[in-house]
């Protein structure tokens, strides 16, 4: 996997014991980030439904994720993402969502699973398990992405090993609307539930969005970072943020977390036909304890903390090349911890996009030694092949 290659070292760290227990965290949350499905559960285009003589509704779909990969001249062929997607609707107002997904090597586990009570546009409550509010690149995932090498910068929580949610699911409630152009997601859920959280102590998360040109469309309060023009002019700020009172440290040396998160996505379609997309995010995290500064005593859930910042932009070509159209893209990375060595990356990729998010193929090159934990690793050179296909 990309954000395992090579290992990973912590630099700037003065203590030995501290950068074994920090090696072994990253190596960890990277594998789990790697494999990262934090993305929108709508089921595909070509999803099979069937509806009763009483107006319920049942769809069922697939997807998965294939990918060839070189890392410093040693290849693997992994299926990182594997899905089952199911929803139902017992009326207008009461419907469900069951996912599941099998990770790369790993049994099925429930993704997904959501009771949904949708009064109005405005106002709406889903419980269960399902993405905690959060910036764009963790809730769009890896199916609605721009680039397929994207997580590369720290990540909240629920995407960090599967102590405090996994995938970037976690269980709780989240109340989501809108209104006119503004959209609203804000829930609580359970968090890191052992470890420093004696208390039990829960996450708070949100996110806040402005859509200045068009309307995003997306169910529920979901994200994509492309729209490959389908949906016209967009420029969209969003504000997230999470918190946890005693979500980072030890059973022994308990702290706190808090992060907040600005992402901007605009897509601007040219008189030609062209499509010129734009996503940029500023990172911010506050972590009494991290990979590189662990408490004393005891196993540590560990976060970053400091800075991070990315930038995508990208181009679809307007005619069609076979069945579909290229897209070439660039991506910038840089993670700036506040307690070791700053970290970066660069990824020059190419989409070949045929049915939209349902199906394309990628050919990408990243080097660097940025990944999703925040904290350098190895600096190394990744070519990937991949195949999205939605069903």
């Amino acid at each position: 996997m990309d954000m395992l290659s090579g290992g990973f070292r912590l630099q700037g760290v003065s203590q030995s014991e501290s950068v074994s227990q920090s090696k072994k965290m990253l190596a960890r949350s990277a594998c789990a980030a790697a494999v990262l499905a934090a993305s929108a559960v709508s089921l595909p285009a070509a999803a099979k439904q069937f509806e009763s003589e009483g107006g319920q509704t049942f769809s069922i779909g697939a997807g998965f994720r294939s990918q060839f990969q070189s890392v410093e001249g040693d290849s693997e062929f992994t299926l990182p993402d594997i899905r089952v997607y199911t929803s139902g609707q017992l009326n207008d107002t009461v419907k469900f969502t069951f996912n599941l997904q099998q990770r790369d090597g790993d049994t099925a586990d429930v993704l997904d699973a959501i009771a949904q009570f949708e009064f109005s546009p405005q106002f709406n409550i889903w419980a269960g398990r399902m993405l905690t509010p959060a910036d764009r690149i963790e809730m769009s995932g890896p199916f609605y992405g721009l680039s397929w090498n994207q997580y590369r910068q720290p990540l909240y929580a629920s995407d960090q090993g599967g102590e405090a949610g996994l995938i970037g699911r976690d269980e709780g409630i989240t109340f989501w609307g809108t209104a006119g152009k503004f959209q609203y997601a804000a829930g609580s859920f359970i968090g890191l539930d052992e470890y420093s959280n004696q208390d039990e102590n829960p996450l708070y998360a949100a996110r806040f969005a402005y859509n200045f040109l068009n309307m995003e469309a997306n169910p529920g309060y979901y994200t994509s970072s492309t729209y490959y023009g389908g949906l016209g002019n967009i420029f969209t700020l969003a504000f997230s943020l999470q918190s946890q009172e005693d979500g980072v440290g030890s059973a022994e040396s308990a702290g706190d977390f808090s992060g907040w998160t600005v992402d901007m996505l605009s897509e601007t379609v040219l008189d030609a036909g062209g499509v010129i997309t734009v996503e940029a995010e500023y990172k911010s995290f506050d972590a009494d304890y991290t990979l590189a500064s662990q408490p004393a005593v005891g196993d540590c859930f560990c976060l970053f903390d400091g800075e991070s910042a990315f930038a995508t932009a990208a181009y679809l070509f307007p005619s069609n090349v076979g069945p579909g159209k290229f897209q070439p893209y660039a991506r910038l990375v840089e993670n700036s911890p506040s307690d070791a060595a700053s970290s970066s990356s660069t990824e020059l990729g190419l989409n070949y996009v045929v049915n939209g998010h349902n199906t394309r193929l990628n050919l990408s090159f990243v080097s660097g030694d940025a990944n999703a934990s925040g904290y350098a690793g190895a600096d190394v050179d990744v070519l990937s092949l991949g195949m999205q296909v939605q069903l």
